[in-house]
């Protein structure tokens, strides 16, 4: 990892992974140490929803989707065939190559394959811009696929829980000691308030704030003012989940290990081969870049939020979702050096 791509980052961003591993450490002690507290806070629902959760998931989301550019999705219909590409690799393969990894990898784990899965039917819409400004790619297109990406998933992210978890593996007979009939209302549900609710707040704050301050204003004022936020939020509700399952964490530290292995598998072949297709197809390295980047990384946020609505803040389906941070934000750096690395080898000055 070179100095000037981590230099490059938000001292938040830099040091993410780090931040995670904290967040997890104290959640551990809070839940091994402090059991009453962590009951205390397992004790602040209304019926099955957390509030402490439903508040941390839904602040998680609204920075990210105030932040796309939906104006710009025009751009990615200006070119048929990346388009065609960028929908197949984040829309199809992409599921396709998790769901599959998660099965051979964790069969025997069932609530860790569901995880898993969840995160691979998640598509980015936030980390992957970050990304892409690493490695100078096409900020135009990325920002387009990101908005697409964003109003796809808030139109099928459900249906893609219910066909995947509900009828496949149910098809498959895997998973039958967990409960995997999820239906399509409780994933609709789910994915409304979690993902719609702050989809509508972010689209309201941008397009209002642009029409009141300006757009200069609102990208160098008031959203990097507003990012902070979606850190703090997915700090905070990592503190919580693991603090619900600090003993079952201590008791099986390999349990980290066996759901990371499935996810670094997924992020490298997703990036290696889309950037290679695209590659064939463009000749163009912005533009490589960016339907890579796009393709080979996870809205581990949203992930999280349907695991801990569905099955709960203590479940393990919870745990593995996760999990996706803590192995995307060092592979993706990798992937950006690697990428600045291929530009030099592969495209001309």
């Amino acid at each position: 990892m070179t100095d000037g791509i981590v230099n490059k980052l938000s001292i938040m961003d830099r040091f993410l992974t780090l931040w995670i591993f904290i967040a997890i450490g104290i959640g551990i002690a809070l839940g091994y140490f402090l059991p009453a507290a962590a009951n205390f806070i397992t004790g602040l629902q209304v019926g099955t929803t957390s509030i402490p959760i439903a508040v941390g998931l839904i602040l998680m989301m609204y920075p990210p989707l105030a932040r796309v550019k939906y104006e710009e999705m025009g751009r990615v219909f200006q070119n048929k065939n990346l388009l065609t590409i960028s929908l197949l690799q984040n829309w199809v393969i992409g599921p396709l190559v998790m769901f599959v990894l998660a099965v051979i990898f964790l069969h025997n784990y069932p609530e860790y394959m569901i995880g898993v899965i969840l995160v691979g039917l998640a598509r980015c819409i936030a980390m992957v811009i970050v990304w892409n400004e690493l490695a100078c790619g096409d900020r135009e297109l990325a920002v387009g696929l990101v908005a697409f990406n964003a109003i796809a998933q808030v139109l099928f992210y459900a249906f893609y829980i219910y066909f995947f978890i509900t009828v496949i593996l149910n098809w498959l007979g895997l998973a039958q000691s967990v409960n995997i009939n999820v239906s399509m209302a409780e994933s609709a549900k789910t994915v409304f308030i979690y993902l719609g609710i702050p989809f509508l707040a972010g689209l309201i704050t941008r397009y209002s704030i642009i029409w009141w301050r300006g757009e200069d204003w609102f990208n160098n004022v008031f959203m990097p003012k507003l990012s902070p936020l979606t850190l703090i939020a997915l700090l905070f509700t990592i503190v919580v989940m693991f603090s619900t399952q600090g003993n079952k964490i201590i008791e099986s530290p390999l349990d980290v290990f066996l759901v990371a292995i499935p996810l670094t598998i997924y992020f490298v072949i997703m990036w290696f081969v889309t950037f290679f297709i695209i590659r064939k197809i463009s000749g163009n390295y912005a533009q490589t870049c960016a339907v890579s980047f796009t393709a080979g990384s996870n809205d581990f946020e949203l992930a999280i939020a349907v695991a801990i609505a569905i099955w709960g803040i203590g479940s393990g389906q919870a745990f593995a979702a996760v999990i996706g941070p803590l192995i995307e934000v060092p592979v993706l750096i990798i992937l950006v050096n690697v990428a600045l690395k291929f530009k030099n080898k592969f495209f001309s000055a």
